[in-house]
């Protein structure tokens, strides 16, 4: 089968499609043939040498997200049966046209939706209702500061939030205020030209968001703890801008507010199977209803791998990049 082998680390230039030995499926395993796989910034990461490979004995391939028909499955398996549609997230490995999965942590497919459309799913769904509900605690009616609106997560985020009738403040830059007002973000915040402390605090006449997503860091902290409202929580989820900073730890404790660090990467396949499974059982019937959907920005084919890559780099992207494997020769 073809997927893609990190030759070294550095610039996309380092991304290679070659020829691989298949996966074999162990007795609680799918086996998949993979439709396509989606772009997020930790494949980035891996790729400048930044996160360990998480199959050291085996060829580098990075993708944490995939969708695709079951090929096979393992003795012990009784969920799935070969031909079934699903999606789901893996630790690496999903660059490429085929790929095994514990059987809890595949998901189906939404009704209605494309294989090509769900890969665009997994990863930045999960990301941002782990993050706002599971751990953030956001209900109807609360408030919630979404940095980075118009990246995958952040536009996963901005619908999830208006899906479980939450309220929110979207951060992006200029050119994408419109998109993050579409999603339905009640204030969209050019945070070039606005301060969104001030925004957050005249939204909430002046108590601040319950909530606060962040994929930036570096010196967002100090601003998101201006912005939380009292025994508020901030979700990190990402370091765009760095991940170390200066931070007053004293403005921090007034306010009794919690400052919680998360990925779903480098969870024990325990703790994935199980937000998976909760996931399957309380986001997807919102994807068979319409009620939220992938914001996808464009497709490349799996050759094209390292341009899909320095796009991505741009961070001019809305939404979503997705990488079509089965139609790649």
């Amino acid at each position: 089968m073809r997927a893609v082998v990190l030759s070294g680390h550095g610039g996309p230039e380092v991304l290679r499609v070659v020829d691989v030995p298949e996966p074999v499926v162990g007795p609680e395993e799918v086996l998949v043939d993979v439709a396509a796989t989606a772009l997020n910034r930790a494949d980035l990461l891996q790729r400048l040498g930044f996160y360990p490979n998480p199959f050291p004995e085996e060829r580098e391939t990075p993708g944490m997200e995939f969708s695709g028909t079951v090929a096979a499955v393992g003795a012990r398996v009784r969920g799935w049966k070969p031909g079934d549609q699903v999606m789901g997230i893996v630790s690496g490995g999903a660059y490429a046209q085929r790929l095994v999965v514990h059987e809890r942590q595949a998901v189906r497919v939404p009704r209605g939706m494309s294989l090509a459309d769900a890969a665009a799913i997994p990863e930045v769904f999960i990301t941002a209702w782990d993050a706002l509900v599971l751990q953030g605690g956001l209900t109807s009616g609360r408030w919630a500061l979404v940095h980075a609106a118009a990246s995958g997560v952040g536009t996963a985020a901005v619908q999830m939030c208006r899906a479980i009738g939450a309220r929110v403040v979207g951060t992006c830059s200029a050119g994408k205020v419109a998109a993050v007002r579409t999603l339905g973000a009640d204030v969209v915040v050019d945070h070039q030209s606005q301060d969104f402390v001030d925004a957050v605090r005249e939204a909430t006449g002046g108590r601040g968001a319950d909530v606060v997503l962040d994929v930036v860091g570096g010196a967002y902290l100090d601003r998101n703890v201006a912005a939380v409202a009292s025994r508020g929580t901030i979700v990190q989820v990402g370091v765009m801008g760095g991940g170390s900073t200066t931070f007053n730890l004293a403005a921090l404790m007034p306010k009794r507010a919690r400052l919680v660090g998360t990925v779903l990467r480098a969870r024990p396949l325990e703790e994935k199977v199980a937000v998976s499974q909760r996931f399957a059982a309380e986001v997807l019937p919102l994807f068979d209803s319409g009620v939220l959907r992938p914001v996808i920005d464009r497709r490349y084919p799996l050759d094209a791998i390292a341009e899909a890559h320095a796009y991505m780099e741009t961070n001019a992207n809305i939404g979503k990049i997705v990488i079509d494997v089965a139609t790649s020769a």
